[in-house]
């Protein structure tokens, strides 16, 4: 069995001497601690020492004591309240260490929230950070420039770290979720795939005596307590530890941990990464389904919207962000128990070399290609990387111009179709890369957009597919079903793997590509649904409460990307596209066009200058000429432009590299896990695999108003149910009457043109054919006519298969409620409302003359307490009896260790329920 490994450090206490920064950390039940110690004697170099062994919280006191002592100085007179060994911070983690000039800062983590929980793994939002310098007062070089330090300073402290970043303790938020679930290793025949000169060979020891957990008395006396079979089936079981090697290019703190990781123990060690993460709970009549949706950003060739277009020479693509939904049943704890689906789509810029003049003041300077690439060598690289992370096929959704009267996004559109067109030809068909160009801009003019690009979405997730994991073994007849026949994609024992994605693109890659990320992620949901059991055919309309759901995620994730590059908010959201925005909506969008053309004229260079001091991009070196100094960054991102790129210049027919093509249409950084990870025999009782205890918290006070999951945002709410709804479902169609009785005016743009066209362009030509719009290469449109005419036939033939129900999947058969049922429910709601004060809401037509008497008032319900004593100063526990103690005890093994086989008693109740049930 495989666990990942959790990080055991998660609270940290900084003390401070004259000589040293002492930095304890713990796990949190506070039962194991670590000590790292940084010199503060030396002006510019960060020493720090990691002696790697675990202390009790006896040992660690001691310590703290010895070295509080050892720094009493019996010549200098210590002031009232002052302490030579002095606590000075308290956080969750190290964020990492940094240097410009002078010495070396410490930053840490001193404020967090939860974002979102994915089974037993909780992501954290970083909410509030702490920077402290590192040498002592007293210790400055002669050298020491104050102004310049404090510039860097003020820049690096310009990021803000409250602001969309995300870790967690047990979850590797780098990677996705297939790739996470991926088995690493063979736990009954540990067999190790062939290796290569590509990929290292699979790393796996037993656990040292430094590393291995000293459990004390009181551990010893709680497991002696849980019985000897349990402590039997434990050690039968073989688990092992799994560390996957993070993705480099998502860790945006990966510069700050350069010169401490090697040398510190890995618990230390957080990923922090940059997007966003919100969560959602699509309550189905009291089943949870958590639906997520998490955006990496890259820290690759990263910065702000005109200084940064295009890409760089080893291929990474500016505005680069992965975006990942995720659907599971949170009714179940542990993910390999779960069902859970999820769907992977990727935006980026057009990766050629081309860039936009931003010296002429004009909300949108021309587009200019700055190098010819007739080998179409950048997009070769970058397209290597596309396959080496998600596999074939890589769908290209372009959703720039394609004829102009004058040229200006055109000009994008003809070089992107020339370089997809070359590198082609050295693919076979099957993996060739997926070309679709869909004129986005005039499509909108006159027509709803998302209506048209229902028929290309539907292609894409059928192409890629969806990964799909399930509780039970999946069969063949699963998905030769007529609505799951043309779901291409890896098929395994419990589901699918999800082959390729989705590359979405227009020239910012912010309002026409968020709205078509979300045309992809609602068909992709309806896939969910329907595989997970709650949908009885894959379809998902507009204006209903799950759809509103992911309309609102996928807009708060563009509001957030479109901050971060672009400056402001989406200037053109989905219901612009959709034709049902309100008028009063054009003047936020003035606000937001007027914040983005501010934002890209006068602070984009600060703040590009900013990212790079911040990523590593740009080092401060003294002597040398500082980053506001330089003309241009352009060789900061491209170090091996000029004589270097022929070193990385590979065949001109060869764009990919030979493991990737080899392993297609799997990814190869997928197949290649088990060589990378590595892997810990442990005991099923260590901290570092033990999910229950990480998740449920068993040693701590909590309170059901604090817990995440019940404070999620709720399924109905006021904005997407209207109080005329009479059916509760949250698939159900919504319309106000007022929007239903009325027909939907064109509401045009606040400039009459589409978010992303300057003043040079005059837009499409209006006398463009509709056959033109939408441009489809590689992708065969006969297979296409021929799944949708299978999902029609489908849906004409689910009255007779019902196999996908939520019978088959969890044991409820959903009907019509009984007459008698709907009267107690309705009577039942009558009484929340009563209790409410909401007396004129009532519905008397079930309601006897005294019941409606009474209900007139408003009812003061009370609820006996069990405790004799409750208050907030003190509480006295209520006496339990033996039998309850016996029904807990059994409660918390069966969690322990599976259910025990039913007695002769619950047998026979339970063959008489059937039995009465049958007749």
């Amino acid at each position: 069995m495989e666990c990942p490994i959790i990080s055991r450090i998660q609270k940290v206490i900084l003390y401070e001497t004259k000589a040293r920064f002492y930095v304890v950390g713990s796990n949190k039940t506070e039962t194991c601690y670590r000590v790292l110690k940084v010199d503060r004697t030396e002006p510019k170099e960060l020493v720090i020492q990691d002696d790697k062994a675990e202390y009790s919280m006896v040992q660690i006191r001691n310590l703290l004591t010895m070295i509080k002592h050892g720094n009493i100085n019996k010549d200098s007179k210590l002031k009232a309240g002052d302490s030579p060994l002095a606590k000075s911070v308290s956080a969750f983690g190290i964020f990492g260490f940094v240097r410009f000039l002078e010495g070396y800062y410490i930053v840490l983590i001193t404020k967090r929230r939860k974002a979102a929980v994915l089974g037993p793994h909780v992501i954290y939002k970083i909410e509030d950070t702490a920077m402290i310098y590192i040498p002592n007062d007293n210790i400055r070089s002669s050298s020491y420039s104050y102004s310049e330090e404090q510039r860097y300073l003020k820049m690096f402290q310009s990021i803000d770290l409250s602001s969309n970043f995300y870790f967690s303790y047990s979850y590797d938020l780098t990677h996705t979720l297939q790739y996470n679930m991926t088995t690493a290793i063979d736990p009954v025949t540990l067999g190790q795939p062939e290796c290569t000169e590509s990929t290292p060979p699979l790393k796996v020891w037993e656990q040292s005596e430094s590393e291995s957990r000293q459990k004390t008395a009181e551990e010893q006396k709680v497991d002696s307590d849980m019985g000897q079979s349990a402590e039997t089936n434990k050690k039968e079981e073989v688990i092992y530890g799994v560390r996957s090697v993070p993705e480099e290019k998502y860790v945006w703190n990966h510069f700050l941990q350069r010169n401490c990781k090697d040398i510190i123990h890995r618990d230390w060690l957080i990923l922090v990464t940059h997007g966003f993460v919100d969560q959602r709970n699509i309550c189905v009549y009291g089943k949870p389904l958590y639906l997520t949706l998490i955006a990496r950003r890259s820290n690759q060739f990263a910065g702000t919207r005109f200084l940064k277009r295009g890409a760089n020479c080893k291929g990474d693509v500016a505005n680069e962000v992965e975006t990942e939904q995720i659907l599971h049943d949170a009714s179940i704890t542990f993910l390999e128990r779960a069902n859970i689906t999820s769907f992977v789509q990727m935006r980026g810029s057009v990766p050629l070399y081309w860039s936009q003049d931003v010296s002429k003041m004009v909300p949108k300077p021309p587009i200019m290609i700055d190098q010819i690439d007739p080998y179409a060598g950048v997009a070769g690289r970058h397209f290597n990387e596309v396959l080496k992370r998600y596999g074939a096929p890589v769908i290209i959704l372009n959703l720039v111009k394609k004829k102009e009267k004058k040229r200006h996004e055109s000009i994008l559109t003809d070089e992107y179709k020339k370089a997809v067109n070359y590198l082609n030809q050295f693919l076979p068909p099957e993996h060739a890369l997926k070309y679709i160009s869909f004129d986005m801009a005039h499509i909108s003019k006159n027509k709803d957009v998302l209506q048209r690009m229902v028929s290309f979405a539907g292609k894409c997730v059928k192409l890629c597919g969806l990964f799909v994991h399930k509780s039970k073994k999946v069969g063949e007849e699963f998905w030769q079903s007529n609505s799951l026949r043309g779901l291409r994609g890896v098929k395994t024992e419990y589901g699918s793997k999800q082959t390729g994605v989705a590359r979405t693109n227009c020239v910012d890659c912010l309002d026409r590509t968020n709205t078509a990320q979300f045309a992809l992620g609602k068909y992709a949901l309806a896939y969910q649904l329907y595989i997970l059991g709650i949908l009885k055919e894959p379809k998902l309309e507009f204006d209903t409460v799950c759809t509103k759901m992911l309309e609102q995620l996928y807009e708060d994730q563009g509001d957030t990307i479109a901050l971060q590059y672009g400056g402001s908010q989406l200037v053109h959201r989905i219901e612009g596209y959709r034709k049902t925005a309100p008028w009063t909506a054009h003047s936020k969008d003035i606000m937001n066009t007027i914040s983005r053309y501010y934002s890209n004229t006068f602070a984009d260079l600060e703040k590009q200058q900013a990212t790079n001091v911040f990523l590593g991009v740009f080092e401060p070196v003294e002597g040398k000429p500082n980053i506001w100094e330089l003309p241009t960054d352009f060789y900061l991102h491209n170090k091996d432009f000029g004589a270097k790129l022929t070193q990385i210049r590979r065949s001109y027919s060869q764009w990919w590299e030979v493991p990737v093509y080899r392993s297609l249409p799997l990814p190869w950084k997928q197949v290649s896990k088990p060589q990378t990870s590595e892997v810990v025999c442990v005991d099923q009782v260590e901290e570092k695999v033990n999910l229950f205890e990480e998740y449920y918290r068993t040693t701590e006070l909590t309170f059901f108003q604090d817990i995440f999951t019940h404070s999620l945002y709720p399924t109905f709410s006021k904005d997407v149910k209207p109080r005329t709804a009479k059916v509760e479902s949250p698939f159900t169609r919504r319309v106000q009457p007022e929007r239903e009785n009325t027909v939907q005016e064109v509401n045009p743009n606040i400039s009459g043109k589409d978010s992303t066209s300057s003043t040079t362009s005059t837009g499409s030509e209006s006398s463009e054919s509709s056959s033109d719009e939408v441009e489809l290469l590689y992708i065969d449109i006969s297979s296409s006519q021929s799944d949708s005419s299978a999902d029609c036939e489908g849906s004409q033939n689910l009255h007779k298969k019902k196999d996908l129900e939520t019978k088959s999947d969890y044991g409820i058969d959903l009907g019509e409620p009984r007459t008698y049922d709907m009267n107690k429910y309705k009577r039942y709601v009558n009484l929340g409302r009563a209790c409410l004060g909401n007396a004129d809401l009532l519905d008397t037509r079930y309601w006897t003359r005294d019941w409606t008497h009474r209900c007139n008032r408003v009812m003061d319900i009370g609820v006996a307490s069990v405790f004799k004593l409750g208050s907030s100063y003190e509480v006295e526990p209520p006496p339990v009896n033996k039998q309850d103690q016996l029904l807990y005890h059994k409660y918390v093994m069966c969690g322990e260790n599976g259910a025990t086989n039913p007695s002769k008693d619950q047998i026979r109740f339970y063959k008489r329920y059937i039995s009465k049930n049958m007749k």
